[in-house]
């Protein structure tokens, strides 16, 4: 507390963040100022927002060997929305969660070196460097509206524009942000270099998107502050690492949510509850007599039976629900901005369309249905007790049936 205590003193504003629940924990008195109502998603993936890592969790490697960090994060100033460049660092806590300190970095120091000093020329440094370059490089002039002043060859091949055309624009017409990214490149101006790359999204001449990293330092050519930005297209990684984290995500047999990831959905609802007081329900359903199934028709027809129930239950709610196979013959289902009264409901229209399916080659099957509201306060395990407390009553009650607790 003591320590908490001094940081409220200081003038520049400091968030600490929770890395076991992706939360704000404490913010000092400037970061109130700047950030009140503004959860870490807010911040950290605002308009004027950019980072090196899309989850935070994945900061830690780099945090770990202590190299230099620094994100941009939206916060407010005069009710408007505006960049400030934040440096991370990790704070140890021995055998609890580990958390970040955020710092963030209100103007440039005055008189801050820049990362180099050129002279522009046919046979100088700077063309040696800039037009041999395999790498993508633009030169950049942010007192100018972020207009591109130069552009290697490599940058025009990538972009497809020839080198007259692509001088002739601003940064902000290549992101897909558009003039949004101005405040973004003005803070990243005044930082020394040193940093990460930055993710952003570019436009290329033909309209199409690219994924890319950026590397945006500061560089003096000719008298003149520029910043040099070398930019790598991270277009097929993002796309295999999505299509590994969705794989990662998925129940292999069913395609639905798997339990792992349902889990994380359900703490996300318990937070927007928290934030914005909205009721939620959660199903958990298990299908009646299932081993019976598997027994008489075969385990191959007992996987087929799922499948069907799996879409059954994809085409009966709502596009904001969430399905999931919690396991074996076990179904949830997480119901958003729904309460106790209008889940009962949904409950009882799916438990009869799986009741009055019928597949040429299948058995026939029924379901029971445990029902939960959220309670104030009250933990994802507690909420998931609850549930199956529910379900074991719609079982021993009958089965083909639904319980709400």
């Amino acid at each position: 507390m003591s320590d908490h205590l001094a940081l409220d003193l200081l003038a520049t504003p400091v968030w600490i963040v929770s890395l076991g629940d992706d939360a704000v924990v404490y913010r000092n008195r400037a970061a109130e100022l700047l950030s009140a109502g503004l959860e870490l998603g807010d911040l950290r993936n605002g308009s004027h927002s950019a980072h090196a890592e899309e989850q935070l969790a994945a900061c830690l490697p780099a945090l770990r060997a202590r190299e230099q960090l620094v994100e941009i994060w939206t916060i407010r100033r005069n009710g408007q929305g505006a960049p400030l460049s934040c440096h991370l660092s990790l704070l140890r806590q021995g055998a609890g969660k580990e958390q970040i300190l955020v710092e963030g970095i209100l103007a440039s120091l005055p008189g801050a070196p820049f990362a180099a000093s050129l002279e522009q020329g046919e046979n100088s440094l700077y063309e040696k460097l800039f037009r041999s370059s395999s790498a993508p490089m633009i030169l950049i002039d942010p007192a100018a509206d972020g207009r591109i002043v130069d552009a290697n060859l490599a940058a025009c091949r990538f972009y497809g524009y020839d080198h007259a055309a692509f001088c002739g624009k601003h940064t902000w017409e290549i992101n897909s942000l558009g003039r949004d990214v101005l405040p973004i490149m003005n803070e990243v101006a005044k930082l020394s270099g040193g940093h990460r790359p930055l993710n952003f999204v570019h436009r290329m001449a033909d309209g199409s998107l690219r994924d890319v990293q950026t590397y945006a330092g500061p560089l003096e050519l000719n008298g003149k502050r520029l910043m040099l930005s070398i930019i790598h297209d991270v277009t097929e990684q993002k796309r295999l690492k999505n299509e590994l984290q969705l794989a990662a995500s998925r129940d292999h047999l069913t395609g639905l949510w798997n339990r792992r990831h349902f889990i994380g959905l359900v703490d996300k609802a318990r937070l927007q509850k928290r934030r914005n007081d909205l009721d939620y329900c959660l199903l958990l359903l298990d299908v009646d007599h299932f081993k019976h199934i598997n027994d008489q028709f075969g385990h191959e027809k007992g996987d087929e039976a799922l499948i069907l129930l799996a879409r059954t239950l994809e085409a009966r709610t709502r596009e904001t629900d969430s399905v999931c196979r919690w396991g074996g013959e076990e179904f949830t289902v997480l119901l958003p901005q729904t309460d106790l009264a209008n889940a009962v409901h949904l409950a009882e229209s799916l438990r009869s369309a799986v009741e009055q399916t019928r597949e040429p080659g299948l058995p026939n099957i029924t379901i029971s249905i445990g029902i939960a509201q959220h309670a104030l306060s009250e933990t994802t395990e507690s909420l998931l007790r609850r549930a199956d407390a529910a379900l074991y009553q719609a079982k021993s009650a009958g089965r083909n049936r639904v319980v709400a607790a």
